[in-house]
């Protein structure tokens, strides 16, 4: 039965560890924190999950990218759970855009992303997948993808002014509606 794990805060040791890659997906463990991170990002506004945030170390994700309070223009894709992933750029095109995690609540902030990226990862069956991501779910992708290197976004900053307080996001979001 998997359950609501606690989400890794910014400080927590498991944020900052290289994770270990999955050598057996249908092992019981893997399952076990498989059906914990769906349970766990289900229970949360986000639209990415990594299995370090629910301190599990291992080389996994999910992306979940959905239409949400915190993301409204986000694309409607099913979760996909991504073990072992590994990416490339399509091209240099670089996007700073805003970025939230649940590691770390009330900050948003400007990072620089990919605009388009070739990723391969191992699917929940244990076949391997290859496919083209754009736009905000290869955002999304890559700021997960941090997770499993002990990177967060704030790592990725390029001016500590481009980070600011989740109530002035909401703020400058309301700003911009219209414009």
């Amino acid at each position: 039965m998997s359950q609501v794990r606690e989400v890794a805060q910014l400080g927590a040791e498991a944020l900052r560890l290289q994770a270990k890659e999955v050598i057996d997906i249908h092992s019981a463990e893997i399952q076990e924190v498989i059906g914990d991170m769906f349970t766990t990002l289900a229970d949360t506004n986000g639209v990415g999950l990594a299995a370090p945030q629910i301190s599990a170390s291992w080389r996994m994700m999910i992306i979940a990218s959905r239409p949400s309070e915190r993301y409204p223009y986000a694309p409607e894709m099913e979760p996909v759970l991504m073990s072992n992933p590994s990416f490339e750029s399509v091209g240099n095109a670089r996007e700073k855009d805003w970025e939230g995690c649940l590691s770390i609540p009330g900050i948003r902030a400007q990072v620089p992303r990919f605009t388009r990226i070739i990723v391969n990862y191992t699917s929940t069956a244990g076949e391997s997948i290859s496919q083209e991501l754009e736009g905000f779910v290869a955002r999304v992708f890559q700021h997960e993808y941090d997770h499993l290197d002990g990177l967060v976004y704030l790592d990725r900053v390029e001016s500590n002014r481009d980070i600011i307080s989740e109530g002035e996001f909401v703020k400058l979001m309301g700003s911009s509606v219209g414009t």
